[in-house]
């Protein structure tokens, strides 16, 4: 058997290293939030740090979620975490409806203009968000549509970038398929829902994974369109623990604790369907 090279071993050892190096980078920085939710707010910052608290302090969890009497200030923390929930689970489901229907037509669907209407469709990627902000503004005031979760809800129903990602899943599947399902009697409508949406499923999930913690983590939109309690979702109630001159970090790292758990469970869900599905669109461009 023919050994491998030394420098082989070396790049391979070095390389191993850097990774191990980068992930604990990554890493450290949850662990001790993970610990500081768990101090009183005394201990966060005591040097040396202690990675494992010699006492878990539940009570900051308490103090976020207004349980009990452990805490005179009520967060509202309970119901923002709901109002992410809704808009996010909506926004995702949204999103995804539009951008498998337009990834389709633009894929399979070939009528005049259609490379225009794709290209013009893309342009929208090279206009900031940042820059629609007072269009989008004197709109939604018009319509009425302030502190209400519309104003977060309904752009997310054109989304490029994800129309852009389903199309190139549509292209990668064989038409075949699609004018043997039409041979046999079945409509477009039938065709899309029976035959090709099956083949890019780990398409959707990997778009629907990315769309959801795209809108659990928009913080500018609810900034400006939401000034109502009753409506912040979870970056705006999070603001709370952070003052002028004091800032809880217990009772900060405690409320980002508990926003992280919805994030890993999908991505825990979607993981399989992640890597599958961003490869299936660059079968075919």
């Amino acid at each position: 058997m023919k050994k491998a090279p030394v420098s082989k071993k070396v790049t391979t050892a070095l390389i191993t290293i850097l990774i191990v190096a980068v992930t604990l980078v990554m890493v450290i920085p949850f662990v001790w939030m993970l610990s500081a939710s768990f101090k009183t707010e005394a201990d966060v910052m005591k040097i040396p740090i202690e990675w494992i608290p010699k006492y878990f302090y539940i009570d900051n969890y308490k103090k976020v979620l207004s349980i009990g009497t452990t805490s005179s200030t009520n967060y509202h923390f309970p119901l923002a975490y709901f109002n992410s929930i809704k808009v996010a689970v909506i926004s995702t489901v949204v999103a995804i409806t539009s951008a498998t229907l337009a990834g389709y037509a633009f894929a399979k669907l070939k009528f005049k203009g259609s490379n225009v209407l794709f290209i013009i469709y893309l342009a929208q990627m090279m206009v900031p968000s940042q820059l629609t902000l007072i269009p989008r503004f004197v709109i939604f005031s018009q319509l009425g549509w302030m502190n209400t979760h519309l104003s977060l809800i309904v752009p997310k129903i054109i989304a490029v970038s994800s129309t852009f990602m389903l199309r190139q899943s549509f292209l990668g599947t064989p038409d075949e398929l699609r004018e043997a399902a039409r041979i046999d009697g079945a409509g477009e409508y039938r065709a899309f829902a029976q035959v090709m949406l099956p083949l890019v499923k780990p398409a959707i999930a990997a778009t629907a994974t990315v769309q959801f913690l795209d809108a659990w983590n928009s913080y500018l939109d609810p900034l400006v369109f939401i000034s109502n309690w009753k409506k912040w979702t979870i970056p705006l109630a999070l603001n709370q623990f952070v003052g002028s001159e004091v800032t809880q970090y217990n009772l900060t790292m405690a409320a980002c604790c508990l926003a992280v758990v919805p994030v890993f469970i999908v991505f825990l869900c979607g993981q399989r369907f992640f890597l599958k599905g961003l490869s299936v669109g660059a079968v075919k461009g």
